[in-house]
């Protein structure tokens, strides 16, 4: 797609790609739209270097990189070892921080419990927590795309994601140093990553806006695409 930007979307622990399609058919009328399976790799940074041999593959030059949850922590790393790759950027429902220990004990038994029973335990307790009350209510078929979609992760990938997160640096310091645009989006109801924690990182980012989707919960990009794509979208025209 010679002149187009290039957008890379990473996803969300326990999802797929997949979780991404209501941006890539929106977007794809003007820009290539990327959306990446992240690799079984139990590490953060190892991770990072995968998604930039992916970047770098494309042979299109710095993209706009985007991530949701997992995706963004990704993300966060790939600027830190990877910066020069990157033009722009997308936090989605995600933090800086580093997981405390109450958040560390719980992934750990999470590994524990994927590595006795698989991942339908770790799924079936994502699609409890992490959508809005509102979106479990009122609309079965979102909560249908989600059991769908996390019905395609086996139970290694759910632990090597698990221990990735779990040991994830600290990237707060990191955010005044990106300098490059970024958006800031996040459900008015995520309860993972509150929308405190997204006007935190805005205040730290030298560059950034912030999005906040109406009764969306962590997983803001299916549970009101519209809402979603068109604050993408406003973000993408804007770096035109």
């Amino acid at each position: 797609m010679e002149g187009m930007s290039t957008v890379v979307l990473l996803h969300a622990f326990p999802f797929t790609s997949a979780m991404w399609a209501p941006q890539v058919e929106v977007l794809r009328d003007r820009w290539h739209v990327m959306a990446p399976n992240l690799p079984d790799v139990p590490d953060i940074d190892g991770i990072a270097d995968a998604v930039a041999g992916t970047i770098k593959a494309l042979g299109s030059g710095p993209v706009v990189l985007g991530g949701l949850s997992m995706g963004g922590y990704v993300t966060l790393a790939v600027l830190r070892r990877h910066r020069e790759l990157v033009r722009a950027v997308v936090l989605a429902d995600t933090r800086a921080g580093a997981d405390t220990p109450e958040v560390k004990e719980r992934r750990a038994n999470q590994q524990m419990q994927a590595a006795a029973e698989g991942p339908a335990p770790i799924v079936e307790g994502a699609l409890g927590s992490l959508p809005s009350a509102h979106t479990r209510e009122h609309k079965p078929e979102v909560m249908d795309q989600l059991r769908a979609i996390a019905g395609n992760v086996t139970g290694g990938w759910i632990i090597d994601a698990l221990e990735a997160m779990k040991n994830r640096p600290d990237s707060t310091e990191l955010l005044a140093e990106v300098d490059l645009p970024a958006l800031v989006i996040v459900g008015e109801d995520d309860g993972v990553s509150p929308v405190e924690v997204a006007e935190d990182m805005v205040r730290r980012l030298p560059n950034a806006r912030l999005a906040v989707i109406p009764k969306a919960g962590h997983l803001s990009n299916l549970e009101d695409p519209d809402a979603f794509n068109a604050e993408l979208r406003s973000f993408l025209e804007s770096l035109e």
